[in-house]
């Protein structure tokens, strides 16, 4: 099938519904989900910061928020002027109790670089900025980590104690406009990487350049085997499911190391297996992996002019490799988590019909409301354990978290409206956590996109829930409660 552009998809991006059951995780007895406990319903409840309702959430749970762009500048110790579209985030031990938050900024475009310190592009206004908290959303001290970065959506929290962030673009001077239209000559640095960000200090502004260039968005690390599992979300296109091993141990030597080996997933018998198409009930695959040869690529261009090479091969240079030997196709693959041996992801929006809501789509394309997939390590497994039967039970996961040995997902929403934090536990049962229904990007009573959760990490001590809306500016949240009630 014609595969669909990807500025052109990004100007007509809609929603069209699956149509599969519901899938428990593979180690639970096969059966009907049933529906979430009554309790779980969701109220109204005000800001303890100002008293305003930002969302709800169950019966006697409270929160804070902080660093909210939505009004006066928020001025950081450091003196740099808070970013917005806050997006993925962890949370690591601090001083006295406290927690440091490590948060990305998802910021596209030329620009010129915030905060103090040497960015890596002087010229783009992306990075991530570290806050010391205490778990009820009281704000200590914030500062700039890392700068000069472009599109950073997602990431993931390291055993060693750091954070490594992803950005979700190829731009550079190297490559044309991508979806906005904005050229990028004025880059200085190509972009595309993973960079490392050490809880409560700074990032070397280095990037992991043998992880790829390609449109990052999440990465989750086996301590056993001392691989980190990345994901791609390649809007209009097929994604893939990689796997980077560094040439040393980051849990010896204590960082994340350049020069190593980046894969990509493939199913075994399966060339090209379409995964973004609707699955079987607990479809589950033997899968392998293959090497990619030319991770970073540097295109050819002059300074200053516009760039022969188009946003679009220049996305698919990495992926591309993979699937002429075979690898699988994945629809926008966001979150993704390690929980004892597996990797949980998502699939934003897999499990879709071949006919979506704008016609024909792109093998490898899905145009469902999401897939949440298990990849399991030591048996090189990979089982569909969630698709969604329609938005109304979960709309477009993206980022994904997990509190306890309990094994439940947390998943954030990014739907075309009301957006949930949901759960999704053992026994295959999706409920609802939290619902915002902020709308800064619309009017009231307009379709909303852009409200959605992001960066959902708990505290190392597992009582709050600390996560962002990535409304038309930024705004972070402190949530606490009985959380063993919800079965989290």
């Amino acid at each position: 099938m014609k595969a669909v552009d990807r500025r052109t998809f990004l100007q007509r991006v809609a929603v069209a519904t699956g149509g599969a059951a519901l899938w428990p995780f593979a180690d639970v007895v096969a059966g009907t989900a049933q529906a979430a406990p009554g309790f779980r319903d969701l109220g109204p409840v005000a800001d303890l910061r100002d008293g305003r309702v930002r969302l709800h959430l169950p019966e006697g749970f409270e929160y804070r928020s902080f660093h909210d762009t939505d009004g006066p500048p928020v001025i950081l110790s450091d003196g740099t002027q808070l970013p917005g579209r806050h997006d993925g985030m962890a949370a690591f031990p601090g001083p006295q109790g406290k927690v440091w938050l490590v948060r990305n900024h998802e910021v596209n475009g030329p620009a010129p670089a915030f905060g103090p310190g040497t960015p890596y592009d002087a010229s783009t206004a992306g990075g991530t900025t570290t806050t010391l908290v205490d778990g009820f959303g009281n704000v200590h001290e914030s500062f700039t980590s890392l700068n000069g970065t472009q599109m950073n959506c997602m990431g993931g929290r390291m055993p060693w104690g750091s954070w490594v962030t992803c950005e979700e673009t190829v731009n550079g001077p190297d490559v044309g406009a991508d979806f906005t239209g904005a050229p990028n000559t004025s880059l200085q640095k190509p972009h595309g990487y993973i960079f490392e960000v050490p809880a409560g200090g700074q990032s070397d502004r280095q990037p992991i350049r043998s992880a790829g260039r390609f449109a990052h968005e999440a990465v989750a690390f086996d301590p056993a085997g001392g691989i980190l599992y990345l994901t791609e979300d390649n809007f209009g296109f097929p994604s893939g499911f990689y796997r980077y091993i560094p040439p040393e141990n980051p849990m010896e030597s204590g960082s994340l190391a350049d020069g190593g080996r980046l894969q990509m997933l493939a199913v075994v018998g399966m060339p090209n297996a379409d995964l973004a198409a609707a699955q079987r009930r607990r479809a589950t695959y033997a899968v392998t992996w293959v090497d990619i040869e030319q991770p970073d690529v540097v295109f050819p261009y002059t300074p200053g002019q516009p760039a022969p090479t188009s946003n679009n091969d220049a996305i698919n240079f990495v992926g591309n490799q993979g699937r002429a030997q075979g690898a699988a196709w994945f629809s926008r693959i966001e979150g993704c988590v390690y929980d004892r041996g597996v990797v949980y992801f998502c699939c934003t929006q897999g499990g879709g019909p071949a006919e979506g809501s704008f016609g024909p789509i792109a093998d490898g394309f899905g145009n469902g409301s999401g897939q949440i997939w298990a990849y399991r390590v030591a048996e090189q497994t990979l089982q569909l354990i969630y698709e969604s039967p329609g938005s109304d039970a979960l709309d477009l996961p993206d980022n994904v978290t997990v509190r306890s040995g309990r094994g439940t997902l947390v998943l954030c929403e990014d739907g075309l409206v009301d957006n949930y934090l949901r759960g999704l536990n053992r026994g295959g049962q999706i409920f609802d956590i939290a619902l915002n229904r902020l709308h800064r990007n619309s009017p009231p009573n307009a379709p909303r996109y852009g409200e959605e959760f992001a960066g959902a990490t708990f505290s190392p001590d597992g009582e709050t829930l600390f996560v962002n809306i990535q409304a038309s500016q930024g705004i972070s949240f402190a949530i606490w409660g009985a959380w063993h009630r919800l079965g989290v």
